[in-house]
């Protein structure tokens, strides 16, 4: 799931300078679950929008604002409200504005800063537990990625400045390998970490990825 947050309603107004007629546009699925840009968020930024002077002359809630094809259809499905608007304010993640903006020919403003990659934990908490690298070791590490749960993404065990098996960035926290060595220890696993993790290879990170899954 995708985390994100709304920026600070100063921030927006000052991005939507200009903008006196709005058309809004929420996500269903991840800011939905984030409560920065379901239906509930987009109502309430509506409000704050028209007591700010702002003129809404329409809304929707994407079903999912990251698909290029539902999104563009979707807004077709508003066509004379967003023709009316000076400009789209889009409350997703930074995939969504980018889908909405494909779609339409106007100003596009995001009304989110997108955060992470992230499971929950329970309502309303959400922790990163990936960091997209392409080459994926949990298999190895007791299904715990070293490269996001270490804050210096280290592959090969703890750094020298581990104590007590403390990380030293956050004493509050565990050192993400020695959560690796124990849980790999109850499974009779830690003869895994024997094993030499070579560097990454950044070039399955490098950007703009794409994937076109063959049938």
């Amino acid at each position: 799931m995708i985390i994100s947050k709304q920026k600070s309603f100063d921030d927006i107004l000052t991005t939507l300078e200009g903008c006196g007629r709005l058309f809004l546009v929420g996500c269903a699925k991840c800011a939905t679950v984030c409560k920065s840009g379901g239906e509930e968020e987009v109502f309430r930024m509506q409000e704050r929008l028209a007591a700010s002077g702002r003129e809404i002359t329409g809304s929707i809630v994407i079903d999912e604002a990251c698909h290029m094809l539902r999104a563009a259809r979707d807004l077709r499905g508003k066509k004379a409200m967003v023709e009316e608007a000076d400009a789209l304010l889009v409350l997703a993640c930074g995939a969504g504005v980018q889908s909405v903006s494909e779609a339409v020919p106007k100003k596009t403003v995001a009304a989110l800063d997108t955060l992470f990659l992230g499971n929950i934990r329970r309502f309303g908490q959400f922790e990163q537990k990936c960091s997209l690298c392409g080459e994926c070791i949990v298999t190895d590490t007791g299904g715990i990625c070293p490269v996001t749960a270490c804050p210096k993404g280290l592959l090969n065990g703890p750094c020298g400045g581990m104590a007590e098996g403390r990380c030293e960035t956050d004493p509050d926290a565990e050192c993400a390998w020695v959560r690796i060595f124990e849980r790999l220890a109850s499974r009779g696993e830690a003869g895994r970490l024997k094993k030499i993790v070579p560097v990454k290879d950044f070039s399955r990170t490098l950007k703009p990825c794409k994937l076109k899954v063959e049938k």
